[in-house]
């Protein structure tokens, strides 16, 4: 219990600092960074935690911690002052699946340069398996961190306008 709750707090202070780098790309304002990197850690953390204790595929985890990042991006919004996509796409960043990313063009690179018909249909099959799990990934995190921006629209496009 004790190792689950370290690997767990490990996991949300490294995407946390992952969003808090990927927030300061676009010059947000000081005090979205905060958000972004609870969001981000709580997120991470869901998908993390569904994958490892609950042996659910990294596809329908990404999809339910990018929902869960897109509502708390949402219903903090006008609490922050600050847009939903301010602190939402930075928490998202440490989800892409950069490791299927990469090994994606290794295959297709290998593909291209062993010539035989076995080696070929081998890292064809490891091109296409990375490839569609990439982009089924990222799919998921898109339709995922989108729905709670159009359900709670009332909310989320009017998060920074004086009333």
């Amino acid at each position: 219990m004790n190792e689950m709750l370290i690997q767990l707090i490990q996991d949300g202070l490294f995407a946390a600092l992952a969003a808090i780098g990927f927030a300061a790309i676009s010059n947000p304002p000081k005090r979205a960074y905060i958000y972004c990197a609870v969001i981000a850690a709580l997120g991470h953390s869901l998908r993390f935690s569904l994958m490892t204790w609950c042996g659910v595929h990294i596809v329908i985890a990404s999809f339910c911690a990018a929902l869960l990042i897109g509502i708390i991006a949402v219903l903090i919004s006008p609490h922050a002052k600050i847009p939903s996509e301010t602190c939402l796409y930075p928490a998202l960043l440490p989800m892409i699946p950069g490791i299927y990313a990469y090994k994606t063009f290794a295959a297709l690179v290998m593909c291209v340069y062993y010539g035989g018909e076995n080696d070929f249909l081998h890292y064809f099959y490891l091109f296409a398996n990375n490839g569609l799990t990439t982009f089924f990934i990222l799919l998921a995190m898109v339709i995922g961190a989108t729905i709670p921006m159009f359900a709670m629209q009332k909310i989320s496009f009017q998060a920074t306008r004086q009333l």
